[in-house]
C-alpha cells in the first residue's frame, strides 16, 4: 500500500510536469512571453521531479555523489523528503530561503565544537549559493539540477552535523575495543522538519550539544588555546640543569614567560626578573598539578618535556575530549559517580556539583580498565574475593609455587568443581609444582578481613567486564602519582565516604552503622534504595573545579585513535 502510494504521487508529479511543458509550448507557438509565475512554477515542478528521482535512486544504490562530495545520511535524507513528498526544503521558486543561510552560518562555526566545517559540504554549498545569487542578479534562470544539488547538500549537512553534535563524529567502539559508549540518539529527519517549521535551524543545532557545563568549559578552553596557537604558541625551553627556587638566569626568564603565556592566572610572571622566587615555585606547582606531575615546584626533565608540548597539540587534545563528551548519555544522573581513569580520580556528584572527591587506582597497561556507564545497585561490606581465573593463574600461582604457606598467610581457600558441586580441598594435597595454566582447575577464594584485596567494601554494578569499585589494604599506593596497579577494577581511597553517599537515602544506614558493619567479619550485602549511575570515563583534557585546564597523562595511549579518526572523512552516525 505504502509503495503504491509513492508511485501514485510520482505519477501525479510527472503529469503536472508534462502539463507545464505543454503550457510553455503553447505560449511559445502563440508568440507570447511566459508569465514569470508560470516559469517559476515550471521550475519548481522540475526541481521536485529531479529531487524525487535522485532520492529514489539512492534508495537502490545507497549512493549520491555531487561532484566529489558524497551524501552520507541517505536513509534519514530519504525519510525526510518522502515525508515532504519531495517538496524542496531550502529553496522556494528557485530562491534560497533564509534558513539556508542560517545553516551555512551554523556549520561555518563547527570548528568551535572541535569539528571541521569542510566535513559538512560548506565550500560546495557556498559555491552553489554564490552561483544562484549571480544568476538572480542577471535575471537568469537557475539550472534545476543545481537547485537539487543544493537541496541534497544542505539537508545532508544538517543531518550529519546534527548527528555529530548529538552523539559524536565517530563511533568509539569501532576504534577502541575497550570503549563502550551510551550515546544519545534521535530521529534526525523529524528534528530537521521541526527546525524548518519553527525557523530555528541554528537554535536546534545548538540544543543538540552535550548539556553538561564540563563540555561548555572545554569549548572555552579550546578557544583559549587556539588563540595562543594563532599567535605562534610558546617558545620551547632548552634542555639544561634542573631549575629550582633561588636559581637565576635566562632559563628562569624563559620559564616565567612560558607559564604566563598559557595560564591567565599567572600573568604577573611576565615581570623581567630572572629569579626563581616563591611566586614562580607556586606557578610551577600549579602547572605540575594540572598536568599530572609530582607538584614539587622543581623543573626537571619531565616538567620541561611537558612544558614543551606545543599549543597546537593541546588544541588537538581538547578536540579529542570534546568528542568524548558527545559520547555520553544526555543525563548523567542527578546523583552519580564519575571516575576519570586518566586522572586517577573518583567524584560523587549531586545536582551537578562534586560533593566527594578521592584518589583512585586503575588497571595496569596490560589490564586496562574499560570505559562504560552503568548503575551501582548494591555494595558488599567485608567482601570475600573470588579470584578471577586469569589472576589466579598469572599472579597467584607463581606466588603459591614459591611459598608453600602463601595461601594460609593470605587466608585464601581452594575449591574444585563448579556450581552446586563446588567443594573445598586441602591445598597441601596439591602438588603445586605440577600445576600450570592448562591444568589449573581450581577456584581461589580469599576470606574477608584485613588481608583481603577488596578491603572492607566493594561497590557493584554488574557488567560484562567483571569490573567494580572497591577498597584496598594497600593504601600506600595512593601516594603515587601514576596509579596503574590494579587488574582492571577501580580501587578507591575513601570507601566509607562513598558508601555513605550511596546510602544517604536509607535512614537505616548511617555512617556510624556502616562503620560498625565494616568492622565485623561477616560478609553483608546492602542493596541501594535506588540505583546510582556510575560513569567510567577517560578524559585527558578537562576543566577542573579550580578553574584550571587539566591535561593528565594519556596512560593507555587512547588519544591517537580518536585524533586519527577525527582527521578522517566524516562517517554518518
Amino acid at each position: 500500500m505504502h509503495r503504491c502510494w509513492k508511485q501514485d504521487i510520482g505519477r501525479s508529479l510527472r503529469i503536472t510536469f508534462s502539463g507545464a511543458i505543454s503550457v510553455v509550448a503553447l505560449t511559445w507557438l502563440c508568440g507570447t512571453s511566459l508569465p514569470q509565475s508560470v516559469a517559476a512554477s515550471r521550475l519548481s515542478e522540475e526541481v521536485r521531479e529531479l529531487l524525487r528521482n535522485r532520492v529514489e535512486a539512492a534508495g537502490v544504490t545507497l549512493r549520491i555523489a555531487i561532484g566529489e562530495e558524497l551524501i552520507h545520511c541517505i536513509q534519514a535524507l530519504s525519510d525526510f523528503y518522502e515525508w515532504r513528498v519531495y517538496t524542496p526544503a531550502w529553496t522556494d521558486d528557485h530562491v534560497p530561503q533564509p534558513h539556508a543561510e542560517a545553516l551555512v552560518r551554523a556549520i561555518s562555526r563547527a570548528d568551535r565544537e572541535g569539528l571541521k566545517p569542510e566535513h559538512y559540504h560548506l565550500a560546495k554549498i557556498e559555491r552553489i549559493l554564490g552561483e544562484v545569487g549571480k544568476n538572480r542578479g542577471r535575471a537568469k534562470t537557475v539550472n534545476p539540477r543545481t537547485l537539487v544539488d543544493l537541496e541534497l547538500l544542505l539537508t545532508d549537512a544538517f543531518l550529519l552535523y546534527g548527528s555529530h553534535l548529538l552523539s559524536g563524529r565517530i563511533n568509539p567502539e569501532a576504534i577502541d575495543p575497550e570503549w563502550f559508549a551510551n550515546r544519545r540518539g534521535a530521529d534526525f529527519s523529524v528534528i530537521l522538519r521541526k527546525a524548518l517549521d519553527s525557523d530555528q535551524i541554528e537554535e536546534t543545532l545548538q540544543s543538540l550539544l552535550p548539556p553538561q557545563p564540563g563540555y561548555a568549559k572545554l569549548r572555552d578552553a579550546l578557544a583559549h588555546y587556539r588563540e595562543i596557537a594563532a599567535k605562534g604558541g610558546w617558545p620551547q625551553l632548552p634542555d639544561g640543569p634542573t631549575m629550582k627556587k633561588g636559581d637565576r638566569g635566562e632559563g628562569v626568564v624563559a620559564l616565567r614567560g612560558r607559564i604566563a603565556l598559557e595560564d591567565d592566572c599567572r600573568r604577573e610572571l611576565h615581570q623581567s626578573t630572572d629569579l626563581f622566587d616563591e611566586a614562580l615555585v607556586e606557578a610551577v606547582r600549579r602547572f605540575q598539578r594540572l598536568h599530572g606531575l609530582d607538584a614539587d615546584g622543581v623543573v626537571g626533565p619531565q616538567t620541561v618535556a611537558t612544558l614543551n608540548v606545543s599549543a597546537e597539540e593541546r588544541v588537538r587534545q581538547i578536540e579529542v575530549n570534546m568528542e568524548r563528551w558527545r559520547w555520553l548519555p544526555q543525563d548523567l544522573g542527578t546523583r552519580h559517580v564519575l571516575v576519570n581513569l586518566a586522572d586517577f580520580d573518583l567524584k560523587a556528584v549531586e545536582s551537578g556539583q562534586p560533593v566527594i572527591a578521592m584518589k583512585a587506582i586503575v588497571g595496569e597497561a596490560y589490564r586496562r580498565t574499560p570505559v562504560f556507564s552503568d548503575e551501582i545497585t548494591y555494595l558488599v561490606l567485608n567482601p570475600s574475593w573470588n579470584i578471577p581465573n586469569s589472576i589466579a593463574v598469572k599472579d597467584k600461582l607463581p606466588l603459591i609455587q614459591e611459598d608453600p604457606d602463601y595461601l594460609a598467610k593470605q587466608k585464601i581457600r581452594v575449591f574444585e568443581g563448579s556450581g552446586s558441586d563446588l567443594r573445598e580441598i586441602d591445598p597441601k594435597m596439591i602438588d603445586w609444582a605440577e600445576v600450570h595454566a592448562e591444568n589449573f582447575n581450581f577456584t581461589l577464594r580469599q576470606e574477608p578481613g584485613p588481608m583481603n584485596a577488596l578491603g572492607r567494601v566493594k561497590f557493584m554494578f554488574p557488567n560484562r567486564f567483571g569490573v567494580y569499585i572497591h577498597d584496598t589494604p594497600s593504601g600506600e599506593l595512593f601516594s603515587k602519582i601514576l596509579r596503574t596497579f590494579s587488574s582492571g577494577c577501580i580501587r578507591i581511597e575513601k570507601p566509607i565516604d562513598l558508601a555513605d553517599f550511596l546510602l544517604k537515602d536509607d535512614p537505616q544506614w548511617t555512617r556510624e552503622v556502616i562503620l560498625a558493619a565494616a568492622d565485623r567479619n561477616g560478609e553483608q550485602t546492602v542493596r541501594l534504595p535506588k540505583p546510582v549511575p556510575v560513569h567510567l570515563l577517560y578524559w585527558t583534557a578537562f576543566v577542573g573545579e579550580d578553574g584550571g585546564i587539566h591535561f593528565p597523562n594519556d596512560i593507555y595511549g587512547r588519544d591517537k585513535r580518536v585524533r586519527d579518526a577525527l582527521d578522517s572523512g566524516p562517517p554518518c552516525n
